[in-house]
């Protein structure tokens, strides 16, 4: 529970704690939503699952596209932080490659869709993708090398390689209920792995 001070009030610091813990749960439901929904999904819908109200979403996200840059920067930097997380925690550097290439997945899931929200502004599409870029390759760089040092998977593998044919594979799983990209990017991962590695 937060302190007050001497008039009664919550001190600032506190109140941007709890302003930015309050944005960060509404990022992750929209998020889910995005994920489950597509993103053209009723902006109350984001507001039920955030346990908000509307007004609160659009006071801080004016429009849609505002919304949608915002998810995805929180799902690059949540993909950027879980990298060294999931090494420390997994079992082995080619389970915590596995576990990222998972949250990876989802984060292209919910990705499909932004072109169109922000097809009016190409050059803050191609921000974001430098931003995409710049912040997720050296985590897979990191993963693979560990996952190679470890004897689980052959050397070689780039990570721009990757995450790029990642991304390919998740192109139309949108679209089309029979395919499941998830699937074969586990046999692009089988494919990474030494024999014997436990792939």
């Amino acid at each position: 529970m937060p302190t007050t001070g001497p008039s009664g009030e919550v001190p600032a610091r506190s109140k941007r704690t709890d302003a930015v813990r309050n944005q960060q749960t509404l990022l992750a439901a929209a998020a889910e939503v995005f994920a489950t929904s597509g993103v053209d999904a009723p902006i109350r819908e984001i507001a039920t699952k955030a346990g908000v109200g509307l007004g609160t979403i659009y006071r801080h996200f004016p429009t849609r596209a505002d919304l949608v840059v915002a998810v995805y920067r929180h799902q690059v930097e949540t993909c950027a932080e879980a990298g060294p997380t999931l090494l420390a925690a997994a079992d082995s550097p080619l389970a915590a490659l596995r576990q990222w290439v998972d949250l990876f997945i989802d984060f292209l899931v919910t990705k499909h869709g932004l072109a169109n929200t922000l097809q009016s502004d190409t050059s803050g599409f191609d921000a974001l993708h430098t931003y995409f870029i710049d912040r997720l390759i050296p985590v897979c760089a990191q993963l693979l090398d560990a996952a190679t040092e470890s004897g689980e998977i052959t050397p070689g593998t780039h990570p721009y390689e990757l995450m790029r044919g990642i991304g390919n594979l998740c192109i139309g799983s949108d679209t089309d209920p029979r395919y499941d990209p998830r699937r074969l990017v586990d046999l692009l991962l089988r494919g990474l792995a030494r024999p014997n590695s436990g792939a």
